[in-house]
Parts: C-alpha cells; structure tokens; sequence
C-alpha cells in the first residue's frame, strides 16, 4: 500500500475522524467520540464487543505511527482514538438503555474517565512512558479499567452510598 494511503489512514483513525483537531481539549471531544459510540451500540453486544477490540487492537498501531510519522512529536494531542478506546473499555457491562439509571452510569463513568485519563495515578503515569503507540494507548485503556472498577463497585454496593434510590 501506498505510504500516503497509510499515512492518511492512520491519521484518520488516530485523530478519530479528525476530531482531535478541534483545537480546544481535543481529548475531551475523543471521550465524547466514545459516549456516542457507547449510547448507540452498547445494547448490541456482538457489535460493541467487536468495535471495542477493532479500536483497542489497531489504535497502538495507529498512534505509533501518527507519533512517529506524521505529527513528530510523543503523544500528540490530535490523536484521540485512545480516549475513545479507553472510555469503550470504561463502559464494559454496561448499557444505555435511556433510563435514568443508564444515564447516570454514563455521565459518572465519563467523568471519572476523564479524571483518571488527566490526573494518572499509579501505574498510568508509568505506562505513557512507554515508547510509541503503547504509551499513547495503554495509559487510556488502564484510565478505563479504574473507572470501570469504580462503576461497578457503584452498581454492586451504591445503595450504602446512597447512589441507588431504590
């Protein structure tokens, strides 16, 4: 294949269709880029589960290579496929449904996505020291692990915390 064929390829994908270059929190836009996908897909088991490993699997690659060939620099911002892969992975067993108790797993899980992926506790600052598109990708995808951790704890113990209203 064609280096620009792949060089635009992978610039399509890292920038998640381009929406990493909206100039103002771009990984932001990325997790939102994720919301969508997680809302209309996720009652489709087969279908989230096998976009989910689709993103996850081609998004080191990806951002490997936007890293090294195209934007020049370690970690560009415009790439963004990580946060969406990361929130995918934030939102595993769950689903939008349109409810209020969907809505409310959705907005604390986008939440504490975005608040592991900025903050980086232990070990995710370690992971983006990885060279290439790993440090890029595994450092979201672990962000995603701790909120889904958090969510779950939520949905199994939330009624002694007063999450539940039932």
């Amino acid at each position: 294949m064609d280096k620009k064929i792949n060089g635009r390829i992978a610039e399509l994908l890292a920038t998640f269709f381009y929406i990493g270059y909206i100039p103002f929190m771009p990984g932001t836009f990325g997790t939102i880029a994720g919301v969508i996908i997680f809302v209309f897909l996720s009652k489709s088991f087969f279908v989230y589960y096998g976009l989910l490993i689709a993103i996850a699997a081609c998004s080191v690659w990806v951002s490997g290579y936007a890293e090294k060939h195209i934007f020049e620099t370690k970690d560009p911002k415009a790439v963004v496929i990580d946060e969406v892969a990361g929130f995918l992975i934030a939102m595993i067993s769950f689903q939008f449904n349109g409810t209020l108790e969907s809505l409310k797993y959705l907005v604390i899980g986008f939440i504490l996505f975005r608040f592991f992926d900025i903050w980086k506790p232990y070990p995710i600052w370690n992971l983006q020291k990885l060279k290439g598109g790993w440090g890029i990708v595994l450092d979201d995808l672990m962000a995603g692990i701790y909120t889904n951790i958090i969510l779950q704890f939520i949905r199994h113990f939330g009624q002694f915390l007063c999450f539940n209203p039932d």
